[in-house]
């Protein structure tokens, strides 16, 4: 009865958050965007998928992923030698990636680097920096010397890497924070930081996220290094013919075995290390076991459905409108559309919804879920303006991330350590699976038809998605900071002049 209902308010969340895009879509296929009738009908049937596998997908992250990676972190963290807890950290962080399905995602679209290489690259990418998250919070290393560290290497080394590979490598980035990783690693990070009485401690909770996307951006600038023969190349988007209602619905069907497949790769191995942890440090009881596989059940599903309503739905219909409205004569309608189709579309993230949760609940309402999402809505509009402003002009896309994340990195030592956790892990979360099989597609859609190069393009859309919720986050938390220092402020201007009303009181009393 408690699941029904829990269940009918994650649906109303996804509701809330799907809809704004479907409707967005719908107004421009029938205005400057046709779209045929196959790919609208597949579209609507993916919103739908998306709806409610959105909806058991959070209710079974939130009674299964978050307490085992907070009972895994909180284990790590009693562990009194240091190499085991690295080890079994760079063993989570690389599994949990080859389990992402977003990295599955980008894989296909860069057929010219075998999957598997890429893959095992961006993993240990993740794995080590897992390692270096835990090594900063015991060593209590500010976050922000640790992003300004990382950073400042990265873009020295695409000095180096070849122009094709550098959109990919930051891309990569994005993807591997998907909705699989995200809510793992955060609860980590939960509970890594629990075991901490020290004030820095729920602060050090956040910024897993973010130091786990730096891993595959060195992986993937890395191999572009030492595989210079290796050309980047990418798979067009295919658009099926689809005719009837009948036609759309079986090419759901056909699609869903893959996905189940694929998500079913993905979360074995999660199940796995938790049955060996569960094992060995007997941390959860009977009950607790039950509602985390129950939890695992919904999760699965709901993530079965998202994939397939994403993958099946969106991708076709992003390409098209990308396409049609770079051909309308007017392709400069691109940037706007771009900015109003980000602002709402980050919505239907799944990892943002519960990344915006736990921040509510960490900074026990502090940090609001309303805001959280603003700040990313606008962070995410400008990103997409900015990546469909590109496809017109072909500048670099290093003229647009080294400003970015130079005011980026500068802002951390301005504003409070906790609102620098959550904007470097906002920017990994914000670019999921709505990204890749939405916002990717129309990018690469518009640049083919306007004879623009798709891999320095339009690839990198992903990379600025991540990198705009840095700054409007970071300005969010800066805001606070003085917005609560002029109440400070005024509270003491109010109470030293009720002092010397009392002293003027008590001189005219004397007298």
């Amino acid at each position: 009865m408690r699941h029904n209902k829990l269940f009918q308010e994650k649906i109303r969340e996804s509701l809330v958050s799907v809809l704004p895009i479907t409707a967005i879509v719908l107004v421009i296929s029938i205005t400057i965007a046709p779209l045929t009738p196959g790919t609208m009908v597949m579209f609507l049937f993916g919103a739908l998928l998306l709806i409610f596998g959105m909806g058991l997908f959070t209710l079974g992250v939130d009674m299964s992923m978050i307490p085992m990676g907070d009972g895994i972190g909180v284990q790590i963290s009693k562990t009194k030698r240091l190499f085991p807890s690295l080890l079994v950290c760079f063993i989570l962080g690389a599994v949990v990636t080859i389990a992402e399905p977003d990295l599955q995602v980008l894989a296909e679209q860069l057929p010219s680097i075998p999957n598997m290489t890429l893959i095992l690259a961006v993993a240990i990418g993740v794995g080590f920096f897992l390692v270096i998250a835990q090594l900063r919070m015991i060593l209590n290393i500010p976050l922000s010397y640790t992003l300004l560290f990382f950073y400042a290497i990265v873009f020295i080394l695409s000095f180096f890497v070849p122009d094709s590979f550098i959109p990919a490598a930051f891309d990569s980035g994005g993807v591997t924070t998907g909705p699989i990783t995200v809510p793992f690693i955060m609860a980590l990070g939960i509970g890594l930081a629990a075991m901490r009485s020290d004030k820095n401690s729920s602060n050090d909770s956040f910024g897993l996220v973010a130091l786990c996307s730096i891993g595959p951006i060195l992986s993937v600038m890395i191999l572009g290094i030492i595989l210079p023969d290796l050309d980047a190349a990418y798979t067009s988007v295919v658009v099926p013919e689809v005719t009837t209602t009948k036609e759309a619905a079986s090419f759901f069907v056909h699609e869903i075995p893959a996905y189940i497949g694929e998500v079913s790769i993905a979360l074995l191995p999660i199940i796995a290390i938790f049955a060996l942890f569960q094992l060995i440090f007997r941390r959860f009881k009977r009950h607790q076991l039950g509602r985390i596989i129950v939890g695992l059940i919904y999760t699965y599903i709901g993530l079965v459905l998202f994939l397939v309503g994403v993958n099946v739905g969106f991708v076709p219909a992003g390409a098209t409108i990308g396409g049609s409205i770079a051909t309308s004569g007017n392709a400069w309608m691109l940037v706007p559309i771009g900015i109003l189709v980000g602002y709402f579309i980050v919505r239907a993230e799944p990892a943002v919804q519960v990344l915006a949760r736990q921040v509510e609940e960490i900074t026990n309402g502090s940090i609001t879920r309303n805001a959280i999402n603003r700040a990313l809505s606008i962070g995410i509009a400008l990103s997409v303006g900015l990546a469909m402003l590109r496809i017109l002009t072909g500048i670099s896309i290093m003229w647009v991330l080294i400003p970015g994340y130079a005011i980026a990195l500068t802002m951390t030592f301005f504003v409070p350590q906790i609102f620098t956790g959550v904007a470097f892990d906002s920017g990994g979360v914000a670019s999921g699976p709505m990204t890749t099989t939405f916002l990717l597609p129309l990018a690469m859609g518009a640049c083919e038809a306007l004879g623009g190069n798709v891999l320095t393009d339009a690839f990198g859309i992903v990379a600025l998605v991540a990198m705009t919720p840095l700054c409007t986050i970071q300005l969010l938390g800066l805001y606070g900071n003085l917005k609560m220092r002029r109440t400070v402020k005024e509270r003491r201007q109010a109470i030293q002049r009720e002092l010397e009303h009392i002293g003027a009181g008590i001189v005219y009393w004397e007298a």
